[in-house]
């Protein structure tokens, strides 16, 4: 009885060895593909992202072309600058709107809002010019 009680002890300590061994396994597999999960996930919004932006430069050119068609007299520059001015009050709008928003110092003025502009088509002309 002794040997087959060893015997019996050695079969059940295997098994959970083995145990152990598919556990660890399962766990590796389940990082895995917890990991590669979410890289997709970050790739994908990163695709979103993508287009939400083209669709809002798609949009904005349509506009301005539209615009400066239907109102004699105008530029692309002047339409881009009243854009610029509506967005600076929506976004103002929207910090103000926001309650989780304390306090917010943002420099007011329609000189302001001319600087922000120029210094955005600045960046996009350096980074146009630069090819990136």
């Amino acid at each position: 009885m002794c040997a087959h009680f060893s015997l019996s002890t050695l079969v059940t300590a295997q098994r959970l060895q083995l145990a152990s061994v598919y556990k660890g396994e399962a766990e590796k597999i389940h990082l895995v593909k917890k990991a590669e999960g979410e890289a997709e996930a970050k790739y994908l919004s990163g695709v979103g992202i993508a287009k939400q932006r083209q669709a809002i430069t798609d949009g904005l050119r349509e506009n301005i072309l539209n615009f400066s068609h239907s109102v004699s007299g105008t530029s692309a520059k002047e339409v881009m600058d009243l854009i610029m001015v509506t967005q600076y009050f929506d976004t103002i709008k929207e910090l103000g709107d926001n309650s989780k928003t304390t306090t917010v110092f943002i420099p007011h003025g329609p000189g302001h809002v001319k600087d922000i502009g120029d210094q955005i088509r600045t960046g996009m002309m350096e980074a146009s010019s630069s090819g990136l």
